[in-house]
């Protein structure tokens, strides 16, 4: 965080602002712009005026194909056509699925077994082999670099790469473009790359505003790391919120929240499971239980909102419709 922090163990670049503009230029033909909706109910219930960026209307239902999209867009022409292969618990499965079918190009995807099957179909829906391995990052991530060494194929990162940071980090050009008058932004971390992302955005394009990442309690890899002073691995993560829960964040994000993000907030499964809740009863939205972390911290109390501009950014919606009805 940017103050009170330790001394640098990870030295990492950060994303410069002309890397996101360029993401932006290549994802200008392919993705959508998501609207910056003021959520009426949530701003009087809390005395502010609260806009979410909804990413649960972005393609293949979440933030990560603009990462996804702005990666293999670069990779040079005669290694493109290999192939990819990614791990994700699947928002991110689905995002390099639907950029690889627009490249043309295969992909396979490493999914936990616990995944849920609307992640899943999509995937296959969009054309990718899907391979279920584990129930953590770190075993995803061994067999999908197996994978690629079996088949010759290019791994795409989840989170923890530039291409993929500059990618997400065009929600936060977005934000500064659609409205000026916000004094804070939250963005829900998972491996980090959105929140470092938006931050690496915002922090060049409005430097007074407060930046605050969200992370599950049962799944809070980034908030360890900065106690720590350096990434570190956790023993076990378990939340409702199956896309925040890497065992370890990355050292690239890990380098970018500590430099550029003011705090870290924390919020348990029912506060999330609350948020959801009252976005798809009072809001009409349906968002999924990561990207409704952020709302769950506003409402928690922990973030001052009184008289402020808040934007939330609510990260996807690919919700299990049987957990959407039993809620």
């Amino acid at each position: 965080m940017r103050s009170g922090t330790p001394t640098r163990k990870v030295n990492e670049p950060l994303v410069e602002l002309d890397a996101i503009r360029e993401a932006q230029e290549r994802l200008r033909p392919v993705a959508v712009r998501t609207p910056l909706y003021r959520a009426d109910v949530l701003s009087d219930e809390l005395g502010s005026d609260i806009r979410l960026k909804l990413e649960s209307l972005q393609r293949a239902g979440s933030f990560k194909f603009r990462g996804a999209y702005n990666f293999i867009t670069q990779l040079p022409d005669d290694v493109r056509p290999r192939g990819v292969v990614t791990y994700s618990s699947g928002n991110h499965a689905q995002a390099v699925a639907l950029a690889a079918q627009l490249h043309g190009i295969r992909a396979v995807v490493v999914m936990p077994i616990t995944a849920p099957q609307i992640k899943r179909d999509g995937a296959e829906r969009l054309g990718a082999e899907v391979v279920l391995e584990g129930t953590t990052s770190l075993e995803r991530r061994a067999r999908a670099e197996s994978i690629a060494e079996e088949r010759g194929l290019v791994m795409v990162p989840p989170f923890d790469d530039p291409n993929i940071i500059a990618g997400a980090g065009t929600v936060g050009l977005e934000i500064a473009e659609d409205w000026d008058a916000f004094d804070s932004v939250l963005v829900p971390i998972g491996g980090g790359g959105l929140c470092s992302g938006t931050a690496a955005a915002l922090r060049r394009l409005r430097p007074d505003v407060q930046i605050l990442g969200v992370e599950p309690t049962g799944g809070a890899s980034m908030k360890a790391a900065l106690d720590a002073g350096e990434p570190v691995t956790l023993d076990r993560t378990e939340s409702v919120a199956d896309g925040l829960m890497p065992v370890r964040t990355g050292n690239l994000t890990f380098a970018h929240v500590r430099e550029l993000v003011d705090d870290v907030v924390l919020v348990d499964d029912e506060a999330i499971r609350d948020a959801s809740v009252l976005l798809f009863k009072q809001q009409r939205l349906v968002v999924e239980f990561s990207g409704a972390a952020t709302v769950a911290a506003l409402r928690s109390g922990r973030v001052e909102t009184e008289g402020r501009g808040v934007v939330a950014v609510v990260s996807g919606g690919n919700v299990d419709p049987a957990v959407l009805m039993a809620l």
